[in-house]
């Protein structure tokens, strides 16, 4: 063991607790994020049911008017199929969020897909409705499958904070505790050794000056 190695597993304590600092405003930051998201969640499901509840008293309202039969046929003609879901990512904090794209195939209106002339108003409004649904819950499926991946790297990055924390910066740290008491222990136990080498030689020249002064 020497100053060099101390002096490099200083180094390395040094660049372990930056790398650990740069982490935890990473861990900060993404969790700020995922509470943001939280946030939008909650509002784009009020939404939702909001409209969601708004459509189904349209639909009850529209089978008063025009009745269960007539209701029945514009539903069965009535189709969804004419939308398609592009999926893609965006990069945010150097983590890639997914992203719903909701795309029409058709360029039929919504109001053109059924005779609008034998039918209520109400049931517009709802046929309307459904389609504002439709494209809030994609952005609701977007927004929560992107919470699920900020928790995945919040939770991996917590545990890397951790280890940094917790085992890895401590034992470096045990370990320079532990050569600095060596490397002093071994210059107390030099400084002692050259102490006793000075002292027998300066024994020894007293030795050999003594003769010299007697023959004098």
């Amino acid at each position: 063991m020497t100053r060099m190695e101390l002096l490099m597993l200083k180094r390395r304590k040094n660049l372990a607790e930056r790398g650990r600092e740069l982490l935890q405003e990473k861990l900060d930051a993404l969790i700020m994020e995922f509470f943001e998201f939280i946030r939008e969640i909650e509002t784009l499901r009020t939404q939702v049911q909001k409209t969601l509840s708004e459509a189904y008293d349209a639909f009850t309202d529209a089978q008063v008017v025009i009745g269960t039969r007539k209701l029945r046929q514009v539903a069965f003609a009535v189709t969804y199929d004419r939308f398609d879901i592009e999926t893609r990512s965006r990069n945010v904090m150097g983590i890639a969020l997914p992203v719903f794209q909701l795309n029409e195939m058709a360029v039929v209106k919504p109001l053109q897909r059924y005779n609008v002339a034998e039918t209520s108003a109400k049931l517009d409004d709802a046929v309307l409705k459904i389609d504002e649904v439709l494209k809030t819950i994609i952005i609701l499926a977007e927004t929560e499958a992107a919470v699920r991946r900020l928790a995945e790297v919040i939770i991996f990055t917590k545990r890397r904070v951790n280890a940094l924390k917790f085992i890895f910066i401590p034992r470096l740290e045990n370990t320079i505790r532990f050569i600095e008491m060596y490397l002093a222990e071994r210059e107390r136990e030099d400084f002692f050794r050259l102490k006793r080498i000075k002292a027998r030689l300066e024994r020894a020249e007293e030795e050999i000056e003594a003769p010299m002064a007697v023959s004098v």
